[in-house]
């Protein structure tokens, strides 16, 4: 009964995607305006052709069609652009044109596509809120202001490996490097650490791993939109389960915040998450909704690297 079901499930599916297929092909006209691109197979056009090292796919294809080429993944047309002179032009001539990116759709889940900073459509929002990261977070004034913290968080650093030294323990450095960046960064955002010991940052790091993790693993439902309600192989939800729990984390210390804030006397902290509800309350400009997840993305997206 069990293979019965699967197989009528697989059966119907398979239906689905091929009736949908069928359609686009016979209702979309060829656009002869694209650049030259290798020719690909029925339904998965290019997608095959890349193999286990896209990026070494990319540049031989390169050689062989140009600096400018479209692939078909599935059923999502796509320009490669694989010179510099190419990239200027996408970068900086026309970035205003195209500086929307297309969004995985790992990136969907818990909605966190609609507040992450690197992810929101290019809108009037959007520059609201890189003007006040520009202003809060990278102008040359606050990195100047923020020296004697991150000079504080190196001799955080330099103590905790000392420690670990007279103890005769292992130092897990990538545990303890996590830590002094996170607390750097919920400082410039929160004025306040984030993790309190290196098992803190290394549960917190297993966490932000897990997201990256998710977010690069290949989707069918990115390069076939028809399956995006299906989320074939679960990412969108473990990516959702993930991004709530990291909201969370942060929800907390915007809550703490808001408490503080309606005592009498509150003193402010000059910050961003000050800055931000001084946003809502003054201006309504941003949704006291955004606080959390914009914050949080300050802060999460910036250390990913780092994990």
């Amino acid at each position: 009964m069990d293979t019965l079901m699967i197989s009528s499930t697989l059966l119907f599916l398979f239906t689905i995607v091929l009736v949908h297929l069928l359609s686009t092909l016979l209702t979309t006209k060829p656009n002869h305006k694209l650049p030259p691109g290798p020719v690909g197979v029925p339904i998965f056009g290019n997608l095959l052709q890349l193999g286990t090292k896209p990026h070494q796919t990319l540049a031989n294809l390169a050689k062989v069609h140009g600096p400018i080429m479209s692939l078909k993944l599935g059923q999502i047309t796509t320009i490669v652009m694989s010179s510099a002179e190419t990239a200027k032009g996408v970068l900086q001539i026309h970035d205003q044109l195209l500086s929307n990116r297309k969004i995985p759709d790992a990136m969907k889940g818990a909605n966190h596509d609609q507040y992450s900073l690197p992810f929101i459509r290019v809108s009037h929002r959007w520059r609201e809120l890189r003007k006040l990261c520009n202003a809060l977070l990278f102008s040359n004034k606050n990195l100047d202001a923020s020296e004697e913290l991150r000079r504080r968080k190196v001799l955080e650093l330099s103590g905790d490996i000392q420690r670990s030294g007279l103890k005769g323990e292992a130092v897990d450095i990538g545990r303890l490097a996590f830590k002094t960046t996170i607390n750097l960064l919920s400082n410039t955002v929160y004025s306040e650490d984030l993790v309190h010991s290196a098992d803190k940052a290394g549960e917190f790091k297993e966490l932000v791993a897990s997201i990256m993790k998710e977010i690069g693993r290949p989707n069918l439902a990115d390069c076939f939109p028809v399956l995006k309600m299906l989320d074939p192989h679960g990412i969108r939800r473990r990516t959702g389960s993930y991004f709530s729990r990291l909201l969370n984390i942060f929800k907390g210390l915007v809550q703490k915040r808001l408490k503080l804030r309606n005592h009498v006397g509150y003193c402010t902290n000059n910050d961003m998450l000050d800055a931000m509800l001084n946003n809502v309350e003054d201006k309504d400009k941003i949704e006291r909704l955004s606080v959390v997840t914009i914050t949080s993305s300050v802060v999460a997206e910036r250390k990913d690297n780092v994990a």
